[in-house]
């Protein structure tokens, strides 16, 4: 039998990264892949835009007034695997490559999500992060952080 094939840790959030590189973020492409208990994918998002938003007639900048920045615009990927997700989320995990922000926490707990499974947390030291933290543990979801490399599919 085969001793190196990935984990499933691995292979969820090499979804999740695959996912990730569809956004058009100039800046930071965020992939997530939401599973259920019986270890299969239930929804799938990135970074981006609304439907029917133009990605050309939006700005992608972080700099400058809001409105002409991508923060008002631009919808979390785990806000749209959440939204595009199969299937009731109660149980569920979630596998994003950056760790969610509070608005994400919010929608992660009010859809029954239970754990958070992340690679990066480059705003640890953000109030945003804090926020998140708070009421992640308030909620009784758990989350950690796993670092799956570049993997190789050859």
């Amino acid at each position: 039998m085969r001793q190196d094939y990935i984990s499933w840790d691995q292979y969820f959030m090499g979804v999740a990264k695959l996912s990730a590189m569809r956004s058009k973020d100039p800046k930071t492409q965020v992939g997530a892949c939401i599973i259920n208990q019986g270890k299969r994918i239930v929804g799938i998002g990135y970074n981006g835009l609304p439907a029917g938003c133009d990605d050309h007639e939006f700005p992608w900048g972080s700099e400058g007034d809001f409105v002409d920045t991508k923060y008002p615009y631009v919808v979390h990927a785990e806000a749209n695997a959440i939204l595009n997700a199969t299937q009731n989320l109660k149980d569920a995990k979630i596998y994003v490559t950056l760790f969610p922000c509070n608005e994400c926490a919010k929608l992660i707990i009010q859809s029954g999500i239970k754990e958070i499974i992340y690679e990066s947390n480059k705003y640890e030291d953000s109030k945003e992060h804090i926020a998140a933290a708070k009421m992640l543990k308030a909620a009784g979801v758990t989350y950690r952080q796993i670092n799956v490399g570049k993997l190789s599919y050859e």
